[in-house]
């Protein structure tokens, strides 16, 4: 085998439940638990490439640098991220195109967040006693966030994620026909199954079951937050946790002492993104994006949709992982496996952008334990920037292979945006945002204008707001009555 065959040794993941840490430590603890999980301690300390995901609970400079002084590691590089759900699988596909080129030999792909902490303490007027790090300290390699400003959003209210997602509800809806009744039992179904995964995973943050019809009904421990989404249809980020992974060379593995049953080979990667804004996507309930970075992340491994063993689908809201599934060719209802190895944002937890490490940490396991090839998706923004990671128990002949598919998603077609819109429109798919109290309080909707344009609007309305949450034959009365029925811009 080449030396410099990339290998993910070990995975390790923490639920900080009492004595609250700061990020870096959290970090810390992960990589000490990934190091022991891959049967080598002395991993730790021969990190030579630290990179970290974005954290939301605290600001640091270069956190990389604070891990490896805490790890006792000396690195010659460290990588620090924007916001973006996808970066955890992109910097672990860097990172094995990396140790394969020979730039590194032990790399840290890690992150966490302490939001639970940060909000109780903000909620008392105080800010943590964690550790601050001055301009002077040299800033780390950054990669830049994912756009989720385009003014016509910020504008019609859609200006986070629980406010988008549950548009591509809606026209997932729609394009099966369903009534919001039906559909919302079936999402609700899938969600309780991603439940029952959470509730057999050691490191979820959330440890019991909860029924398709808890989830379903709107109650005051599970309130509608932007409809049809109630608060346990929702990533849960009120969390505690850190992950970490270890990606190195097979000289490297051989030589620091890890037993050659602890690895897993990186077989494949692939990155794709649709467009910025989501007015100018062809269909809300797809993803060009998804389909072709999934088919090219396969193709290079030599695998086939049916060729997968265990399957993570980025599980921010339940639309992300039907739009995935689609897109990839994988039944929701699968009895002899679930689309997701961890139970979800919502149920395992949702630490904001570093999810997905917590994925790629099960996914060891998960390969190692059933010998089998293995997929993780990944999302960052409004289903917008996506990467893709095959993993597999043997190296194959070719090596580890990377490649963006964005070409083959410039070449799909996209929907004229219009940003500025005043007469007659039809209603495409629309959402209803709550209040904490549970009262319906603004409508957002994207609108099909003359032409075939998109554009987003809003309406605080009670009537309009009434229709858009009536059952399916009274809402498509107001309609029928009239073809322009659109919300005040």
């Amino acid at each position: 085998m080449d030396p410099r065959t990339p290998v993910l040794v070990g995975g390790g993941q923490l639920n900080q439940r009492a004595d609250p840490l700061e990020p870096v430590d959290m970090i810390v603890e992960a990589v000490r638990l990934a190091a022991a999980d891959a049967g080598a301690p002395a991993l730790a300390a021969a990190v030579d490439s630290v990179r970290v995901v974005g954290m939301l609970s605290w600001r640091y400079r270069d956190p990389g640098a604070l891990v490896a002084e805490r790890l006792g590691a000396t690195p010659r590089h460290t990588l620090y991220t924007g916001a973006g759900g996808s970066h955890p699988q992109a910097l672990v596909n860097d990172a094995a195109a990396d140790v394969q080129a020979g730039r590194c030999d032990v790399v840290v792909v890690g992150g966490a967040e302490a939001w639970r902490t940060r909000m109780a303490l903000k909620k008392q007027g105080l800010k943590p006693d964690w550790t601050r790090q001055g301009d002077d300290v040299p800033e780390p390699e950054i990669r830049r966030a994912v756009s989720m400003q385009h003014p016509t959003e910020i504008a019609a209210g859609a200006d986070r994620p629980v406010h988008v997602y549950p548009l591509f509800e809606q026209a997932l809806r729609l394009a099966t026909g369903r009534s919001d009744t039906e559909h919302r039992a079936e999402v609700a179904r899938l969600w309780a199954r991603f439940s029952g995964v959470a509730a057999t995973n050691p490191c979820a943050w959330v440890g019991e079951a909860v029924s398709a019809g808890d989830i379903a009904t709107p109650s005051a421990s599970n309130r509608v937050i932007s409809w049809p989404y109630t608060k346990l249809m929702v990533s849960n980020n009120s969390v505690e946790q850190a992950a970490a992974v270890i990606v190195c060379s097979v000289e490297a593995a051989q030589r620091l002492g890890v037993p050659s049953d602890r690895w897993v080979f990186p077989l494949a990667g692939a990155e794709a993104a649709d467009t910025d804004a989501i007015g100018e996507r062809h269909r809300l309930d797809g993803s060009p994006a998804i389909r072709h970075a999934g088919a090219t992340a396969l193709a290079l491994a030599g695998v086939e949709v049916g060729d997968l063993g265990p399957v993570d689908l980025y599980s921010c809201f339940p639309s992300a992982v039907q739009v995935a599934a689609h897109e990839l060719g994988l039944p929701l209802d699968d009895p002899s496996r679930e689309l997701t190895i961890t139970g979800g944002l919502t149920f395992a937890g949702g630490p904001w952008n570093n999810y997905s490490t917590h994925a790629i940490a099960a996914m060891i396991d998960a390969v190692r334990s059933t010998g089998r090839v293995g997929l993780v998706t990944a999302n960052s923004g409004y289903l917008t920037k996506h990467s893709m990671g095959v993993y597999g128990p043997d190296p194959i002949a070719q090596g580890f292979r990377r490649e963006s598919a964005q070409a083959a998603v410039d070449a799909e077609d996209t929907t004229p945006l219009v940003e500025q819109h005043s007469g007659a429109a039809s209603l495409e798919t629309w959402t209803v945002r709550h209040d904490r109290d549970g009262r319906p309080d603004l409508a957002i909707a994207t609108l099909r204008v003359v032409g075939g344009g998109r554009t987003l609007a809003r309406s605080d309305d009670a009537a309009t707001i009434g229709a858009l949450m009536a059952d399916t034959d009274a809402r498509e009365a107001v309609v029928a009555e009239d073809a322009s029925f659109i919300l005040d811009s």
